[in-house]
């Protein structure tokens, strides 16, 4: 089945709007073995949806709309598909009704402009929207399937729920398409495809795929058919795939995060963590706090940007200061083993660093961080430098930080 998406609406031809909708509607297509071929955004312009979309259904069996059912006069998708189909619009008693029947229970009289809600184009048939005004249509058409959805993604998913998914499966055949996600930290990317390159030949090269970000890369292994001979693929592909990339692989999931395995890996420990932050700022501390229930390990932290601050918070001595300067390996260790002490808890992090763009030297450019790890018997230090402007350098320390804690909670 060749599928196509066309998002409406001309906020996503903007900087201030993301098409989600799209995304949620590809996994979904992905999983029941549906080919995507075409992604399309078009502004709030009756010719220009009708034109894509009757070439998208000439060239598609599927096409998925989002956006422009709603009641203002910028949704145009009934009356667009209604141009391209060459059919008419009907207004629809039994909708209107249920429109203001809703607007009852919410104590308010129905708008009039929300009546061309209850438009309906002739031949399609209805998808009940539970979360909304706005009923969904699926259209036979052009030798395609037409389903025009509302763009609010909670309107979206409903639909989803209810009519797209048991549609995409009755017409799948027990065939689909899974992928999974490694994650890979602190590595090159061209040293993750060095490590990786057997499994192109053991599981075919366009079934795996590498995306790198600043600290993290990912490993997508994809494997399509029927759901037991897909499951024990896909299976094998991780497997592998986790062997050759080994211990740098934090997680099997899209969701995981390092914080969040850093944090399960604490709760299990039983341990408590305290960061010391110069050049990143609290970012570290912030990334801690996004997991829900970090207070079970994370007791809290300092963001010491002065040398002053250094010396008085964490009791990083001042001739130790002088000597070897702030960015150095000897005060990450102070840190790390100072906000430990002072706080009482299991693991330390210490991070200073010249995060850009102003501030580096010969000896220390720009991008120069050393980051320590205290805890039970030893610290650790690593001195690295980054590329890339503040914010990378800044987002990278922190990777870096978890990813030296991980180890170390996951080391004999």
């Amino acid at each position: 089945m060749k599928a196509a998406i066309l998002a409406v609406g001309s906020e996503l031809l903007g900087t201030d709007r993301l098409d989600t909708n799209s995304l949620r509607l590809t996994r979904l297509l992905e999983r029941y073995g549906a080919q995507l071929r075409q992604k399309c955004v078009v502004g709030d312009s009756i010719e220009d949806i009708s034109e894509e979309l009757h070439s998208l259904a000439a060239k598609h069996d599927l096409v998925l709309v989002t956006g422009g059912l709603g009641p203002t006069a910028d949704d145009i998708t009934r009356e667009a598909t209604s141009l391209a189909l060459g059919r008419g619009l009907r207004l629809d008693p039994e909708v209107l009704a249920d429109i203001e029947r809703r607007f009852r229970e919410h104590g308010r009289e129905m708008p009039a402009v929300n009546r061309k809600q209850a438009e309906v184009i002739e031949g399609a048939e209805l998808i009940p929207n539970r979360r909304g005004t706005a009923p969904g249509m699926k259209i036979e058409g052009m030798g395609s399937t037409l389903f025009l959805f509302p763009g609010v993604p909670s309107e979206l998913e409903g639909m989803i729920e209810s009519d797209l998914e048991p549609w995409l499966a009755e017409r799948s055949a027990g065939e689909g398409r899974e992928t999974v996600t490694l994650k890979v930290a602190c590595l090159p990317e061209s040293v993750v495809e060095e490590r990786i390159a057997p499994a192109y030949g053991e599981f075919g090269r366009e079934d795996i795929t590498i995306l790198a970000s600043p600290g993290e890369v990912r490993l997508r292994a994809t494997a399509q058919g029927p759901e037991p001979e897909r499951r024990r693929r896909l299976a094998a592909m991780a497997s592998r795939l986790r062997e050759l990339a080994g211990d740098a692989v934090f997680c099997g999931s899209e969701e995981e995060t390092l914080e969040g395995v850093v944090g399960e890996l604490l709760r299990k420990a039983g341990a408590t963590l305290t960061v010391a932050e110069s050049c990143t700022g609290g970012l570290l501390a912030e990334r801690i706090t996004r997991v829900p229930g970090s207070s079970d390990y994370f007791l809290g932290g300092a963001v010491t940007y002065t040398n002053d601050l250094k010396s008085q918070v964490l009791g990083v001595p001042e001739e130790m200061l002088r000597e070897h300067g702030a960015v150095s390996e000897p005060v990450a260790r102070a840190m790390a083993d100072g906000v430990r002490r002072v706080w009482r808890s299991d693991y330390g992090i210490g991070i200073t660093g010249v995060a850009g763009p102003g501030g580096g030297s010969e000896a220390k450019p720009v991008g120069t961080v050393h980051i320590a790890v205290a805890g039970p018997g030893s610290v650790e230090h690593r001195r690295v430098r980054f590329p890339g402007d503040r914010e990378r350098v800044r987002w990278q320390s922190a990777q870096l930080a978890l990813d030296l804690l991980r180890r170390r909670l996951l080391a004999p």
